[in-house]
């Protein structure tokens, strides 16, 4: 790390005056010694004068800076700072993670389904199913996952349930399901191929492709609502390169989102990926407040 005055666009910096403002990024120099520089918790800032400290090296990698969104918010939308965010989750749920209301209105039927889930697809129950062909028991059992929550749409677990009306539809939902959930390779192949198995049974959705893992898994994996994690991700400037066809990428910046998130928020102490998700719908505009 070292001082100048004089940083170059896409130069890291921190301002040594407002260390709050955490890490930021040089957007544009121009006449008379101005800078545009965004930082990851002070936002976007025009200064003049300020002797900025250029970081280099590891100390420059920030998942949010790594994946800053370079246009600007949609129409309707209002970019703000993770503390703003913070804010605003206070304001909906005073104790935050721990507040009655958020267990009532948030978390507990999520975790019921997560219980669902382990106690009825746990990895020994799959293979014994798997092992004796049974895969309209599989299909059973994951519907009635699917139908204990209302992440996904209606019209769409009219697809889901549809798609696998056929026995060989049963069979490739069920093998491609238990691959995703407990297979060995990569998680990158398993899901690409999970994303197969749905453009097949024709139920290409984000919500479902992403469901499974998120409730198996709520540690790791995040949970795509596609309207929702878009104007979330904008209003904090994160990329997520979303396109409405299942890809990886999306994926990815999906789950590298939640992170981050999970990350800037650790004062609220997030239990898990669940409540992530829950941080995520209460500060994009819409279920919580009709003004934004």
């Amino acid at each position: 790390m070292n001082t100048t005055v004089d940083p170059k666009p896409g130069d890291r910096v921190r301002n040594p005056h407002c260390r709050d403002w955490g890490l930021g990024e040089v957007l544009a120099t121009s006449g008379g010694g101005k800078l545009r520089v965004y930082f990851v918790h002070g936002g976007e800032k025009t200064l003049k004068g300020v002797p900025l400290e250029v970081v280099t090296g590891e100390e420059a990698a920030h998942p949010f800076l790594d994946h800053r969104k370079i246009d600007g918010p949609r129409r309707g939308l209002v970019r703000r700072t993770i503390p703003q965010g913070i804010e605003k989750f206070l304001g909906l749920f005073k104790a935050g993670f721990r507040d009655p209301a958020y267990f009532e209105r948030e978390r507990n039927y999520k975790v019921a389904a997560h219980e669902l889930l382990s106690s009825s697809l746990d990895p020994g129950q799959f293979r014994t199913l798997l092992d004796q062909a049974e895969y309209g028991e599989i299909c059973t059992r994951s519907l009635r996952v699917v139908n204990a929550t209302n992440l996904i749409f209606p019209n769409e677990k009219m697809a889901l349930r549809d798609g696998v009306a056929s026995p060989e539809a049963k069979e490739r939902f069920a093998v491609s399901l238990g691959d995703l959930l407990y297979g060995a390779a990569a998680v990158r192949d398993r899901f690409e191929h999970w994303c197969e198995t749905l453009h097949a049974i024709e139920a290409p959705k984000w919500t479902i492709a992403t469901y499974f893992q998120f409730l198996a898994f709520p540690n790791e994996f995040m949970f795509l609502k596609p309207t929702v994690t878009q104007d979330a991700a904008d209003v904090c400037g994160f990329e997520l390169n979303y396109r409405p066809e299942l890809n990886w990428l999306t994926h990815r910046c999906v789950q590298e989102f939640s992170e981050y998130l999970r990350g800037e928020i650790a004062s609220l102490e997030p239990r898990d990926l669940i409540d992530v998700q829950s941080f995520i719908w209460c500060i994009a505009p819409g279920k919580y407040d009709k003004s934004d």
